[in-house]
């Protein structure tokens, strides 16, 4: 595969996922807190498990393409960029695992809205990663 494609094939992934953070970050997250407290345990299990059929394996794929992106393009890449689209990847990964997630496994338990409004302001910390991502492989394009 050309480093080429490899930019494409990791800009298009990246694309789908910054647009799908944007839509959680100021449409669905800020929408939790309109959910009946009744209501709340059926919605967040429906929650969690249709958006792990939208994000688990593009997040995966881009897992992979950013890894052999990095390493076919060591050489190729300006300034370590593929180092850095990686390194981006990588604090997306351990923001999911070790901020959003413990949250979604607190709301679980029920209607937190003090864990609502924690998971939405953290949560930029993933938007702005995916975006800043998404900028640095469209330049790599240009």
């Amino acid at each position: 595969m050309t480093l080429h494609l490899l930019l494409l094939l990791n800009f298009a992934v990246a694309a789908y996922l910054t647009g799908l953070i944007w839509t959680v970050q100021v449409v669905h997250y800020p929408s939790f807190g309109l959910v009946p407290k009744a209501a709340w345990p059926a919605f967040h299990a429906a929650h969690t498990r249709r958006m792990s059929y939208v994000v688990l394996a593009p997040m995966v794929l881009e897992l992979g393409l950013a890894i052999w992106l990095a390493w076919a393009g060591r050489t190729a890449l300006p300034g370590g960029a593929g180092w850095w689209s990686l390194g981006l990847v990588g604090l997306i990964w351990a923001a999911t695992f070790f901020i959003s997630v413990p949250f979604h496994n607190r709301l679980e338990q029920g209607y937190d809205y003090v864990a609502i409004d924690g998971l939405t302001r953290t949560n930029w910390l993933r938007t702005l990663a995916w975006t800043v991502r998404l900028g640095l492989l469209g330049w790599l394009l240009a």
